[in-house]
């Protein structure tokens, strides 16, 4: 499999941005890597290298500059830090509880865990972590409201469904809903009646009427998986479908939350290192962790 941080000149072991590495201290949020959650007995870990590769496309931004994408300095007053990657296996229980410990302890510290994956199965385990009440707000091109794939409940396609079933979870808002997926129509009906709000790429302000579902004030975990992003910057995905968001909307949806709440915790799913196009892929989600690193040292 493609590793791309080769590519971009730096190992897997190194630190996103040149950021420290945490020490259990004080920092605005840790930022943990997983190559992967769920090993399917078709797929297994198909994320793989996503993290490391990521962490690489990092490499090009300086934190002592000024970023324009957030009209703020790249890191503000209150500093991130690098967890680095989780020991991931095949024993997909024990992968989850690895995450549910770590994502436990990054929140003790009054740090905000920002998760790089790896399958979109990565979000279950870390909004079990979180304590609530929690709203979360996923950016996607799916629904995940399989109730199980290929045997497993808590998987692919299954995050949203299983995070309704959370008593910490008072709401959940999903945006960039496109094309024809996983779903099937009792999958969207279920996500309806349970309060779900969906809000498709192909609305007519898929921002605000994201926003709109979150009450201020919210504490609130942002689940991206990257296809949400058109293909066009976002082509490592494992299904690339056109009319996704664009750089400018996530961003804002990210801007968004943390004018209107907290953000509690963020996940970066489903960077698929192996179908990526000359590193566009790594670039983008490098550049919104970039923006989003630097929102939270600002706020902190």
């Amino acid at each position: 499999m493609t590793r791309l941080g080769t590519l971009f000149g730096r190992s897997a072991t190194g630190t996103a941005m040149g950021l420290p590495r945490w020490d259990g201290g004080v920092a605005s949020a840790v930022v943990i890597g997983a190559d992967g959650c769920t090993p399917y007995p078709s797929v297994g870990h198909y994320c793989a290298g996503g993290p490391a590769a990521i962490r690489a496309a990092t490499a090009p931004f300086d934190g002592s500059k000024w970023n324009f994408d957030i009209g703020a300095p790249a890191i503000g007053p209150h500093p991130p830090a690098d967890g680095g990657d989780l020991p991931i296996g095949e024993d997909a229980a024990a992968n989850r509880r690895t995450v549910r410990e770590a994502v436990a302890r990054i929140a003790a510290a009054g740090a905000v865990p920002v998760l790089l994956g790896g399958d979109d199965s990565l979000p279950i385990p870390m909004l079990e972590a979180l304590e609530g009440p929690l709203v979360v707000l996923q950016i996607d091109a799916h629904i995940d409201w399989r109730d199980e794939v290929e045997g497993t409940r808590w998987g692919l396609s299954s995050g949203m469904r299983r995070a309704s079933e959370m008593a910490h979870v008072t709401r959940i808002v999903q945006v960039g809903q496109r094309g024809i997926g996983s779903a099937r129509p009792e999958d969207v009906a279920e996500a309806l009646a349970r309060g779900a709000r969906l809000v498709p790429a192909s609305a007519p302000d898929p921002v605000r009427e994201a926003l709109e579902g979150i009450p201020e004030g919210a504490r609130v975990a942002i689940c991206l998986d990257c296809d949400a992003l058109d293909p066009a910057i976002m082509p490592a995905a494992i299904g690339r479908t056109a009319g996704g968001l664009s750089f400018r909307q996530v961003l804002a949806l990210i801007r968004g939350v943390q004018d209107r709440g907290r953000i509690a915790a963020v996940s970066m799913t489903e960077y698929m290192p192996e179908r990526d196009v000359d590193g566009i892929g790594a670039m983008t989600v490098a550049q919104l962790l970039v923006a989003l690193l630097g929102l939270l040292s600002a706020a902190r």
